[in-house]
């Protein structure tokens, strides 16, 4: 059985919706959840709902690391938080993956430091499975986790994000595109100009070329590279852009008579729309380049979230792709892509 350790006192409505979420995952999933926290609270939290034949366990853990809390400071102060203890269960082996809701920060520098890098990758990326027009989401990546890159970076999240969406979206040859400001060969900044010649020029990336913001939410490639910056502005811009619509909509339905009637008989086809776009469906971001599992969901997320960030994280020990990362940033490959950085670079010199 699949073993998932969820840090139970992480996100805004921690306790109470973790564990409801993790018990809703233990039942519709099938796997064994360990809860990290302070125990009398998940126990009182677990009293609430029917446990019978499900296997969750409570792994001890006496402090929290609060969102407004410098990361780096929690996680090295704190040793026996929450996040800090979820993290341990899977660098000892002890869990296959970890979900977190808390602070995406102390997530991440968490996981870095108890699980650590895998061996030739630079940088850990959090990459966010964005819904499209088409039935697959599009995992953008990165979405926060480096605010600076250079371009072998972005190749290396060129790979990883093929890797996921390989073994998550069940694509055999998943297409990638680099975010830019236009499709044009000659657009964008030094860096986009660069990563672009890495990733046309390697061999395992199915590369379609640069694309627009408004292109991979229409689905016209399967990952979409960037930098943390600009990942994360486009996340966020996605989500405002999402909750404006949804907000306006209901408004526009609700002011006029025919507009509530029309709600009620157009009720299946918005509630199916609002589950395409919601991130609760989503789950949550993934921290990939980590030595394990790790699933970031939303501060805010409710139940249905925190059990969908565990079905995430059991596709991806069930997909085995931590491995897979590892086998493809051997060092035979990564000497490759040296050689190649090295005639980009004499091509720039040029």
């Amino acid at each position: 059985m699949i073993r998932i350790a969820v840090d139970a006192m992480g996100g805004d409505y921690a306790p109470r919706e973790i564990v409801h979420g993790a018990v809703l995952a233990a039942r519709e999933y099938g796997v064994a959840i360990q809860l990290v926290g302070v125990p009398d609270a998940i126990q009182a939290e677990l009293k609430r709902h029917s446990t019978a034949g499900l296997e969750i366990t409570i792994v001890p853990a006496s402090e929290v690391v609060a969102m407004d809390e410098k990361p780096s400071r929690g996680v090295m102060r704190k040793k026996d938080s929450s996040i800090v203890i979820t993290t341990k269960q899977v660098a000892e082996g002890l869990a296959d993956g970890m979900v977190a809701a808390g602070s995406t920060g102390a997530a991440a520098v968490a996981a870095q430091i108890g699980l650590g890098r895998i061996k030739n990758v630079d940088r850990s990326a959090i990459a966010c499975l964005m819904p499209t027009c088409t039935p697959n989401r599009c995992i953008v990546i990165d979405v926060g986790a480096n605010v600076e890159c250079d371009a072998h970076q972005l190749l290396q999240f060129g790979l990883m994000g093929s890797i996921l969406a390989k073994g998550l979206m069940n694509i055999d040859k998943p297409t990638v595109g680099l975010l830019n400001i236009g499709t044009e060969e000659t657009k964008g900044n030094q860096l986009v100009q660069d990563a672009y010649k890495l990733l046309k020029e390697h061999e395992n990336i199915n590369f379609l070329g640069f694309v627009e913001g408004r292109d991979f939410p229409m689905g016209k490639c399967n990952v979409c590279v960037t930098d943390g910056f600009t990942g994360n502005v486009a996340l966020k811009t996605a989500e405002g852009i999402s909750r404006m619509i949804t907000v306006m909509l209901r408004h526009e339905l609700l002011r006029t008579v025919p507009g509530r009637l029309a709600s009620v008989m157009a009720k299946p086809a918005l509630i199916a729309l609002k589950q395409r776009i919601d991130y609760n469906e989503a789950g949550g971001a993934l921290l990939v380049g980590v030595k394990g599992v790790c699933v970031i969901a939303h501060g805010g997320s409710r139940s249905v979230a925190v059990k969908n960030a565990i079905r995430v994280a059991k596709d991806m020990v069930v997909a085995d792709v931590v491995r897979k990362i590892e086998t493809t940033m051997n060092p035979t490959i990564m000497s490759a892509l040296g050689a190649a950085c090295l005639v980009v670079s004499l091509g720039c010199i040029t």
